[in-house]
C-alpha cells in the first residue's frame, strides 16, 4: 500500500488515542500523521511510530492545504457536524466514529467483516457503527447468510470505557460526573438519553444500525442497553428467530467459520466468553449457544467484544485499510 498522510482527531480521547495505537499495530501505511484535539488538549505530546508528536488544535483551517488524506474522527457528534464537512471540502476522506452520519443515506455504515463492499470508490465519508451493534452483526451475519432472521432481540451489558474517561472515573471513585447514579456496585438500565417511544437513543441506534448494515428493514428488532460496573469490553445477550430450522450442532459450526469470531462454548468446563479475556483483542467471542425452546427456529447467543479496540479503534483502521484498497 502507499503510504498516506493520516490525521487522528480526538487523538487524546479514550477511542482516539486506541486509534493511534491500532495504526502503529497494524503498520498502517503514514507518511505525516497529524494528532488533533481541542484547544483544551492540543499542544500536548503523542507517540506514534518511536517519535513524539505535538497534538494540534483542530479549527477550521486544519484541513485547509493540508495534503492529509484521511481522517479518522473520535471526537463526538458535535466535531463531526462541524468538522467532517471541512474535511471532505479538502478532498480528505474520512472515517467517523461518532453517531452524527450513520443513518444518513448515501453514507455507508460499515463493519468489515460483514459489508465491505458498501464502501464505493467515490464515497468521502465511511460511518463506524455502535460499539455494540459491530459486535452483534458480527455473530448475527453468518445466521443471516445461512437461515434467515426474523427477529432479534438484544440485551446489552455494556462496560464504563464507552462512557469515556469520565464513565471510566465514575467507576473507579464512586462519582457521578458521567452517570446520573454511581456506577459502581450498581446497573444502570439507561444508556444515552430517552426518546418518545420510551427506548434510549442506544437502544434505538442498534435497531436502526442493524437493519442498515444488513441492508434488510423488514427485521423485526427490540433492544434494552444496561450499563454495568465492568471498565471494558461489552457483554450481549442476543435473541434470534430464524427463517429456517436449524440442528445446533450446525449452526455453531456457521458461526465458527463466520470471520474474526472464536467460539468459547464448553458449559461442561464452565467455559464462556468473559469481557476480561475479551479485553485488549480484536476478536469476536461467543458461547452460551443454544436452542430458545419457547418458540419455533429460536436461538440464544452470548456475544463478548472489547469495546474500544474492535466496538471503535480497530474497526475504524479497518475501514481506513479499505479506503486503500479502493484507491
Amino acid at each position: 500500500m502507499k503510504k498516506v498522510n493520516v490525521a487522528v482527531v480526538g487523538a487524546t480521547g479514550v477511542v482516539g488515542s486506541k486509534i493511534v495505537e491500532v495504526l502503529e499495530e497494524r503498520d498502517f501505511p503514514v507518511n505525516e500523521f497529524h494528532p488533533m484535539a481541542s484547544a483544551k488538549s492540543a499542544g500536548g505530546s503523542i507517540k506514534f511510530k518511536g517519535k513524539d508528536y505535538v497534538v494540534e488544535e483542530l479549527n477550521e483551517k486544519s484541513f485547509e492545504n493540508s495534503g492529509i488524506d484521511i481522517a479518522l474522527f473520535a471526537a463526538g457528534g458535535d466535531v463531526s457536524e462541524k468538522y467532517v464537512p471541512l474535511a471532505v471540502k479538502n478532498g480528505v476522506r474520512v472515517v467517523d466514529n461518532s453517531s452524527f452520519y450513520r443513518m444518513e443515506e448515501g453514507v455507508p455504515l460499515v463493519i468489515p467483516e460483514v459489508n465491505p463492499d458498501a464502501i464505493k470508490d467515490d464515497d468521502m465519508i465511511i460511518a463506524n457503527p455502535n460499539c455494540s451493534t459491530i459486535q452483534s452483526v458480527v455473530a448475527l451475519k453468518p445466521l443471516y447468510d445461512k437461515y434467515g432472521i426474523k427477529r432479534i432481540v438484544y440485551n446489552t451489558y455494556q462496560a464504563v470505557s464507552g462512557a469515556g474517561m469520565k464513565g471510566l472515573n465514575d467507576l473507579k471513585e464512586g462519582t457521578t460526573n458521567k452517570f446520573k447514579y454511581p456506577i459502581k456496585n450498581n446497573v444502570l438500565a439507561q444508556i444515552d438519553v430517552f426518546l418518545d417511544n420510551g427506548y434510549t437513543k442506544e437502544e434505538m441506534k442498534m435497531v436502526n444500525e442493524t437493519r442498515k448494515i444488513l441492508g434488510d428493514d423488514s427485521l423485526r428488532i427490540t433492544c434494552t442497553a444496561v450499563r454495568v460496573p465492568v471498565e471494558n469490553s461489552h457483554a450481549i445477550s442476543i435473541n434470534v428467530e430464524l427463517e429456517k430450522e436449524f440442528e445446533v450442532e450446525d449452526l455453531i459450526e456457521t458461526l465458527r467459520a463466520g470471520k474474526n469470531i472464536i467460539i468459547e462454548d464448553d458449559i461442561k468446563n464452565e467455559v464462556y466468553p468473559i469481557p476480561e479475556r475479551a479485553s485488549g483483542t480484536d476478536e469476536v467471542y461467543i458461547g452460551r449457544i443454544r436452542r430458545d425452546e419457547s418458540i419455533d427456529n429460536g436461538v440464544n447467543i452470548w456475544v463478548v467484544a472489547d469495546n474500544i479496540r474492535k466496538g471503535a479503534a480497530t474497526n475504524a483502521v479497518e475501514n481506513a485499510e479499505l479506503l486503500l484498497e479502493e484507491d
